[in-house]
C-alpha cells in the first residue's frame, strides 16, 4: 500500500485527490480505485475512500467486471461498506451494463 493510501483524501496534495484529478486530467486518467472512491464519497475512521475502494475491487478479483458479478450482501461484509455505498456502486454498475447493452443493440449485435 502506498503512503498516499494511508492518508485521508483531504491530506493528499490537490492534484492527487480523485475529484480534483478528474477535473484537471479527465476521468480516463484515474485508476479504478480512484473512480470507485469518488462514488463511495467517504471512507471510515482509519480508512480512506481510496483504501475502501481498493478493498472492494480486490474482493471482486481486481476488476470492475468481477465487481459487477458480486452480490450486494457479499459487499456489505467488507468492514465499513454499508448499504448506502453498495447501493451507489450497484446502481452505477447497472447503468454501465445498460449502456453496454444499448451500444451492442445499436450496432445490431444483440
Amino acid at each position: 500500500m502506498s503512503d498516499n493510501l494511508k492518508k485521508t483524501i483531504k491530506e493528499l496534495p490537490e492534484d492527487e485527490r480523485p475529484r480534483e484529478k478528474l477535473l484537471k486530467f479527465g476521468a480516463d486518467k484515474l485508476s479504478d480505485s480512484e473512480l470507485l472512491a469518488i462514488l463511495l464519497r467517504t471512507g471510515t475512521k482509519g480508512k480512506s475512500a481510496i483504501e475502501m475502494a481498493e478493498e472492494i475491487i480486490k474482493s471482486a478479483g481486481g476488476s470492475f467486471k468481477g465487481l459487477a458479478g458480486k452480490d450486494i450482501e457479499e459487499l456489505t461484509k467488507i468492514p465499513g461498506v454499508k448499504n448506502a455505498k453498495v447501493i451507489t456502486v450497484a446502481a452505477t454498475l447497472e447503468i454501465a451494463r445498460r449502456i453496454s447493452k444499448q451500444i451492442l443493440k445499436d450496432r445490431g449485435i444483440i
